[in-house]
C-alpha cells in the first residue's frame, strides 16, 4: 500500500470519552505519518468500501464491548471481512496490578474474544481508560482495590497507545511521522 493512498477509518464507541480520546490520538498519529484518516463514532460510521483499513474501538462495560459495536459488527461483518481491521478496547483490566489484577488484566473476556474472533482483526489491544471514584459504590471501590486497582483518574498509558498506533503505521508501510501528536 502506498503511503499517500492509505485511507483509514477510525471508528469508536465511547461511554464517557476515554475511547474517543484514544481514537482521536490514534488517528492523529496516523495522519502525521501520511495517512488519510476519517474519525467517526460508530453511530455515524462511514461506508467502509472507501477504506483500506478500519480501526475499531470500544469502551468495555460488564466485560463486553458496548452494544453499539456489537450491532455494528453484526451489520457490517461482510465489509469488515474484506478490510484490514484493527480492534481495541478501553476498560479497567490493563490498569490492574497485583497477582489477581494482572491475571484479570491479561485475560480477554469471553464476549470480547467472541466478537474479536468473528472479525479476525490483525491485532487486538486492550488499553486502560479513565476511572473516577465519584459515583462508584463502596462495594465496587472495594472490589477494584482487591483486584489491584491502585488509583483513580486517568489510567491511560499514552506510550502504549502511541506504540500500537506506530505498529499499525509500520505494518501499512507509512513513512516516518512529520509531527508528534500530543495526547489530551
Amino acid at each position: 500500500m502506498e503511503a499517500n493512498k492509505a485511507r483509514i477509518a477510525v471508528i469508536y464507541a465511547t461511554a464517557q470519552g476515554s475511547t474517543r480520546d484514544i481514537a482521536e490520538f490514534i488517528g492523529e498519529t496516523l495522519i502525521a505519518r501520511g495517512a488519510v484518516v476519517e474519525l467517526s463514532d460508530v453511530e455515524h460510521a462511514p461506508e467502509l468500501s472507501g477504506f483500506d483499513v478500519v480501526i475499531l474501538g470500544s469502551a468495555v462495560h460488564d466485560r463486553a464491548l458496548l452494544p453499539a459495536v456489537k450491532s455494528y459488527v453484526s451489520t457490517h461483518r461482510d465489509a469488515l471481512a474484506d478490510t484490514d481491521v484493527w480492534l481495541f478496547s478501553v476498560g479497567l483490566g490493563p490498569a490492574l496490578r497485583g497477582p489477581i489484577g494482572r491475571r484479570i488484566g491479561r485475560t480477554v473476556p469471553k464476549k470480547i474474544a467472541a466478537l474479536r474472533d468473528s472479525i479476525s482483526p490483525r491485532d487486538y489491544r486492550a488499553f486502560a481508560g479513565h476511572y473516577e471514584r465519584a459515583g462508584v459504590s463502596l462495594q465496587a471501590r472495594a472490589l477494584y482495590r482487591l483486584m489491584g486497582g491502585t488509583r483513580y483518574g486517568d489510567l491511560r498509558d499514552w506510550t502504549a497507545i502511541r506504540t500500537w498506533a506506530t505498529d499499525i503505521a509500520v505494518s501499512l508501510g507509512l513513512p516516518e511521522a512529520t509531527s508528534t501528536p500530543i495526547h489530551p
